[in-house]
């Protein structure tokens, strides 16, 4: 008798390699909007090539997402699958760091975060229509597929959006709004060390702070202004107090800049405030205190801009999902899944905020996010995929034991 994993569809890997390969040689910064609109332009062309339909394209303030919806009468039991497509790295990084395998080692711009998790999701809802078909590469020739339907897929949402590096800001009501018709969301961002997926993230809040003082000149009469570089370090300190190192919560002064010359008591300042909790009532706190801050210096100003930005990732949302995970791919005899909280958010945390059961980390395995190391490893690429259209399956009703 033939074993379940012997059984099961299997993508092949140089098609993951080369489509991933396009992807990071795409370069794709959050902020570039052009260059985001070029990748989308990519993203539609290599899902409508292995999922045999053209996405639905959303602009949102100039940020391109894609969405791919089979099935669309199916209200139950519907599974959203969650990627994006834009990368922290500016445009040039390609030239020093050029997409390259070596000793089973992929590197290059994006790959880990999370280009490589977007070409696997693609693959894997692929792989629905495969049967037991034992490759991508059979299918995908000329001519081959033509006429099978989307019946394996019914139910799956693909949604790519361009913004999740810089806080999702145009694409999370398309994202909540995905979730809440969803009955649960696997999200395809990198793992966690070792491959974990990630069952626990922390909440975040992004800040401004803006000070005001007097300018005046540095030399002839200082006394005549209100420094607001040393109300600035006031206030860096005492947002910096607000942390909480037996709860987790984090509050960090980031990138700050006061003042317009060298000679003169300078008039403004600001700096950025990162928070991440993991709890709400945390981020709530934190919150609350930083919008009451007060000037320490006679005259000065404060002014705070921003708020949370994501809500807390609870493991309480996916437990239940990493257990099915499990089983899955105990059937399929995969590698031991583990799990792990992490500090950084993704778009899960909105998915799980709005109470849809979320399951994270599920892309590649490898490390370097937002690093100059940042890499992947090749040999767990096809087993990854395997696990995601695996979960797949087993959640929109399908069996993965074929024995």
């Amino acid at each position: 008798m033939s074993t379940a994993s012997s059984l099961r569809p299997v993508p092949a890997l140089d098609l993951l390699l080369a489509d991933l390969r396009e992807l990071v040689e795409c370069e794709s910064p959050s902020s570039d909007l052009a260059a985001v609109e070029r990748s989308a332009d990519l993203v539609a062309r290599l899902g409508g090539e292995r999922l045999r339909v053209a996405p639905e394209r959303i602009v949102v303030d100039g940020v391109h997402h894609l969405r791919w919806t089979f099935g669309a009468d199916r209200t139950d039991g519907r599974v959203l699958v969650l990627a994006h497509h834009d990368t922290v790295w500016p445009i040039g990084t390609l030239a020093r760091q050029p997409f390259d395998v070596t000793g089973g080692v992929l590197r290059g711009p994006g790959c880990f975060d999370m280009l490589a998790g977007l070409v696997m999701a693609m693959h894997a809802i692929a792989m629905l229509d495969d049967g037991l078909d034992d490759g991508l590469d059979d299918r995908l020739g000329d001519g081959l597929g033509d006429g099978l339907g989307d019946g394996g897929r019914d139910g799956v949402t693909l949604l790519v959006t361009g913004d999740e590096e810089l806080g999702s800001a145009s694409s999370r009501a398309l994202i909540e709004a995905e979730a809440l018709r969803s009955s649960a969301v696997l999200v395809l961002e990198a793992s966690a060390d070792g491959g974990a997926l990630k069952t626990g993230r922390k909440g975040t809040s992004l800040y401004e702070v803006d000070v005001a003082g007097r300018a005046a000149h540095a030399g002839l009469e200082p006394e005549k202004g209100i420094n607001a570089t040393l109300e600035l370090a006031h206030q860096v300190q005492l947002v910096a107090a607000l942390c909480d190192k037996d709860l987790g919560t984090t509050v960090t002064p980031t990138v700050a800049t006061a003042g317009h010359t060298v000679n003169t008591v300078p008039s403004w300042g600001r700096f950025a405030v990162d928070v991440r909790a993991w709890s709400m009532a945390e981020l709530e706190r934190v919150d609350t205190a930083l919008h009451a801050l007060a000037p320490v210096l006679p005259g000065a100003e404060v002014r705070v801009h921003g708020g949370i930005n994501r809500p807390p990732l609870e493991e309480s949302s996916s437990l239940p999902l990493f257990e099915r995970a499990q089983a899955v791919a105990a059937r399929l005899g995969l590698p031991l899944l583990t799990r792990a909280s992490v500090g950084g958010a993704s778009d899960g945390n909105f998915t799980a905020g709005v109470g849809t059961p979320t399951l994270d980390g599920l892309g590649a395995v490898g490390g370097g996010a937002h690093a100059e190391d940042e890499h992947l490893l090749v040999d767990r690429l096809v087993d990854r995929t395997v696990l995601v259209h695996g979960l797949l399956r087993d959640l929109l009703g399908g069996s993965d034991d074929r024995t």
